[in-house]
């Protein structure tokens, strides 16, 4: 599966578009997320992490082949630990991942910039994390009240995050 190029979509059209969605099978994450990463705007495929205050699964995923994906980390809003910093986010760059949205913070702002791949977290903090192997992977998430489910598709651009359990481009 491949991403999303940054040319084919607008999340707000999008919202335009499903407004009216009742089903809920079109959700709009709240606007508490700020860009980091190299890269403003990105789609794909969702994985996830479930993890509070340990990367270890974070690490596992962007180690893996990312496909054009997503990855989103539900770190339970936790603003104490970065689960994500220059390395991790390296590493997503290298193997594939379109992007990380991250419940929780990231770290080494200069680095993440630096990488090619989208990075959406609440915030920055220098701390790491302790590393219990601790934490699921794949499984549907909240990120803040908002169900993310693998296999759901994930946009974001500027104007916000959108999450949809299907393709919303052909």
């Amino acid at each position: 599966m491949s991403a999303t190029s940054p040319s084919d979509f607008s999340t707000c059209d999008f919202c335009d578009t499903h407004k009216g969605d009742a089903t809920g099978a079109f959700r709009v994450l709240p606007p508490m997320f700020r860009s980091f990463g190299g890269v403003g705007r990105f789609a794909g495929p969702v994985s996830t992490v479930k993890c509070h205050e340990d990367n270890t699964l974070v690490k596992a995923a962007v180690d893996s082949p990312g496909e054009g994906r997503v990855l989103v980390v539900d770190g339970g809003g936790s603003l104490r630990r970065a689960l994500v910093g220059g390395n991790l986010a390296a590493a997503a760059a290298r193997n594939g991942w379109a992007g990380i949205v991250v419940d929780g913070c990231v770290r080494d702002v200069a680095e993440l910039n630096a990488t090619a791949v989208g990075i959406r977290a609440l915030a920055l903090m220098p701390l790491p994390t302790e590393k219990r192997s601790e934490g699921q992977r794949d499984v549907a998430v909240q990120i803040q009240g908002v169900w993310v489910r693998p296999g759901d598709w994930l946009y974001a651009d500027a104007d916000g995050i959108v999450v949809s359990a299907t393709s919303l481009t052909a």
